[in-house]
């Protein structure tokens, strides 16, 4: 399992998320699928849309986090990255945001928001307005995260 982008994609991811600081940005991941590969054609970049007054799970203590520590990409953003998508004969194969001043890796109340398996996640690290770490972890049948390989493409 491996996502192939640009270098210009994570260069982007990494600007986007810089730009947003100290909010989390957040994006789609516009490509086709090849078995259990995926390769980024595009991003489409989208507005935190998280206010944390929305309902979700008491376990994550989402009612207690602003959109320092979450985000949101709004089912109409989903819905014109789709339509967007299809017009170019390309699927949504994942999304990105990033993690203001904490670690690249999935926190729970992304595991608990994430939704389609075989998506892919990437997630930047920004340590005081400049990027760090950027990981990239495919969200899996058994509805947890697995780390998944990065490739830059020529």
């Amino acid at each position: 399992m491996t996502l192939y982008l640009q270098t210009s994609h994570l260069e982007a991811i990494r600007r986007h998320g810089e730009q947003t600081y100290p909010r989390e940005c957040c994006g789609l991941m516009l490509g086709t699928f090849k078995g259990d590969d995926k390769t980024v054609h595009e991003l489409w970049r989208v507005d935190n849309s998280w206010d944390g007054e929305l309902e979700v799970k008491e376990s994550i203590g989402a009612d207690a986090q602003g959109s320092e520590r979450r985000f949101l990409i709004s089912p109409q953003d989903y819905l014109e990255g789709q339509k967007y998508a299809r017009q170019k004969n390309l699927d949504i194969i994942g999304n990105y945001h990033s993690h203001p001043d904490h670690p690249a890796r999935p926190s729970p109340f992304d595991l608990d928001t994430a939704t389609f398996s075989g998506y892919s996640h990437i997630i930047v690290a920004i340590e005081q307005g400049a990027s760090k770490d950027l990981t990239c972890w495919l969200f899996n049948e058994d509805r947890a995260f697995e780390p998944e390989a990065l490739e830059t493409l020529a």
